[in-house]
């Protein structure tokens, strides 16, 4: 069985660029990431866990990393069996509540407030490329806790954060204040994706960045469900409406049946039928990630 664990040069360099939050470690039946001074390992089954901790043990011992605790959670085949993370080694009094950087922004992560601890360390490649385009009006569609949004807005762009959760949105609210970033002249929505765009499509909004990166599935409290494989099509195509001329559009999925060629020719069928022009690229996966170990991304930019 194929391991890979980060050695201490590595560590080290994410140190020396302020970034705290990124994978130790993944085999075949789980991962280990680290949050700051806490460690999260994902497991598919018991006896990987089990594993995996006395892994991360002796990867510790290797590095002179230390950890102040260490999470674990489990991971189901289904959405609705997901369950927050579980204390297994650490002080159980200590807040749950943490702060983390990514390349010096900063990012509370909470492992009791659900199944993810609040940010996804695989897109970081992709929120270093907004920072480097920097756009000047983007919309956030399934924000929540508005990583992309802080990492848009460092660059001087203004943002519209679209997620059907409050709390999610009310903690993007608080990354902007980790980072001295004001909210004034940002928008923050607790609605249906799917039923904002066609609002603000009659409105006539544009943005010249939008991202794109839906759970596999939701409902909204009116009854309505989001399906990835079947409505990510109808996602974009409404999306199109809203971009400018020269646009960036990011396309991400962490659904196994959609990988980055399925996106690129599902978003070549969408600019067909908009009588629009296009071209793709992937920024790389994250140094540590393993190949296909982050989630399906693509950068589609209009022209």
């Amino acid at each position: 069985m194929k391991r890979n664990w980060i050695e201490a040069e590595l560590l080290r360099a994410f140190e020396k660029e302020k970034t705290n939050a990124h994978r130790l470690g993944t085999a075949v039946d789980g991962w280990v990431e680290r949050f700051g001074n806490d460690v999260l390992i994902s497991f598919k089954r018991e006896e990987a866990r089990e594993r995996l901790i006395e892994e991360c043990v002796g990867w510790t011992q290797r590095t002179g990393f230390v950890s102040k605790r260490i999470f674990a959670r489990f991971l189901p085949r289904e959405n609705a069996e997901r369950l927050p993370p579980k204390l297994v080694f650490g002080d159980a009094s200590v807040d749950s509540r943490s702060v983390v950087m990514e390349r010096a922004l900063r990012f509370g992560v909470d492992f009791s407030a659900g199944y993810s601890a609040g940010l996804f360390i695989d897109q970081r490649e992709n929120r270093s490329f907004v920072r480097r385009f920097a756009p000047k009006k983007m919309l956030n569609c399934f924000a929540y806790t508005g990583s992309f949004s802080v990492a848009a807005t460092v660059a001087g762009a203004s943002t519209l954060n679209i997620d059907l959760s409050r709390k999610s949105l009310d903690r993007a609210r608080d990354n902007f204040a980790l980072n001295n970033l004001s909210t004034t002249g940002h928008r923050f929505i607790a609605d249906d994706v799917m039923e904002v765009i066609p609002r603000l499509a009659r409105k006539g909004e544009k943005f010249d960045c939008i991202v794109l990166d839906p759970p596999t599935f939701s409902r909204s409290g009116s009854g309505r469900t989001f399906h990835v494989q079947s409505d990510f099509e109808d996602l974009l195509l409404g999306s199109l409406e809203l971009a400018e001329r020269d646009a960036r559009i990011l396309l991400s999925t962490n659904c196994s049946r959609l990988d980055a060629r399925k996106l690129v020719v599902m978003a070549r069928f969408c600019l067909k039928t908009c009588r629009r022009a296009g071209t793709f690229h992937r920024e790389p996966p994250p140094v540590e990630f393993p190949p296909a170990g982050a989630a399906s991304t693509v950068w589609l930019t209009l022209r």
